[in-house]
């Protein structure tokens, strides 16, 4: 995954480990697509789009506003992706049973973590080629064997659904792409707090080794940052 000539769309890229993972494929001689979802010129993607000269172009959409998807599915018609890697996602409390959960709240995690990224992955996969990877940021939380300790319900739930989804892709297109499932570990950033063991540049370089390895491979993987895989 080192041509100079690939192309990765990362979605999700203004600040964490979307624009860690626009940072590192950049850095490795690919062109990167990161998207934002706001207009504000002043996010770690644009100060990387400035330092990179041109090897970053920023694009807008919200992942939950269709119309946003279709425009923005519309620009990029016709444009090869090697890697489409959608990282757009939300958390709620640890302590937020389902019990406390209210329908609104359920609903708003359900919506972004797991319909949102594979309608945004059902509308963008034919512009990926066969030899392409298309993955998604999930989490170790997701996995439904290795649940033993409970908490995060609702984001747990959002997930695995997520991870569930985006399995049913790969079998029904069945056409050889590489589709992952990533866990990036227990990362520092807005998402997982400061009291995280992972910085940022461990679990995107993790990532992107493990994409590596992986790519090629047709069907469905859920794996982590050091490319194990994870229980589904």
């Amino acid at each position: 995954m080192s041509n100079v000539t690939e192309t990765a769309l990362i979605v999700g890229a203004s600040r964490g480990l979307g624009l860690g993972l626009a940072r590192e494929y950049s850095s490795r001689g690919w062109r990167v697509i990161g998207t934002v979802r706001s207009a504000s010129p002043s996010t770690g993607l644009h100060a990387l789009a400035d330092e990179t000269k041109g090897r970053v172009r920023i694009e807008m959409v919200d992942i939950n506003v269709p119309e946003q998807v279709a425009a923005l599915r519309e620009r990029l018609a016709g444009e090869p992706l090697h890697l489409l890697f959608v990282n757009a996602g939300i958390s709620n409390g640890i302590g937020e049973t389902v019990a406390l959960s209210s329908t609104e709240a359920f609903t708003r995690l359900m919506v972004t973590n797991a319909l949102s990224p594979l309608r945004f992955i059902e509308a963008f996969a034919d512009l990926v080629p066969t030899n392409g990877v298309i993955a998604a940021m999930s989490s170790g939380l997701g996995s439904v064997t290795n649940n033993t300790r409970a908490g995060w319900e609702i984001y747990r739930a959002s997930k695995a659904a997520l991870n569930t989804m985006l399995r049913s892709f790969a079998v029904r297109r069945g056409d050889g792409r590489t589709v992952m499932a990533v866990a990036p570990g227990w990362v520092k950033t807005d998402m997982g707090g400061p009291n995280a063991v992972l910085d940022v540049g461990t679990s995107v370089r993790g990532i992107v080794d493990a994409i590596i390895a992986r790519r090629g491979r047709p069907g469905a993987a859920y794996i982590d940052y050091q490319g194990n895989d994870v229980a589904w």
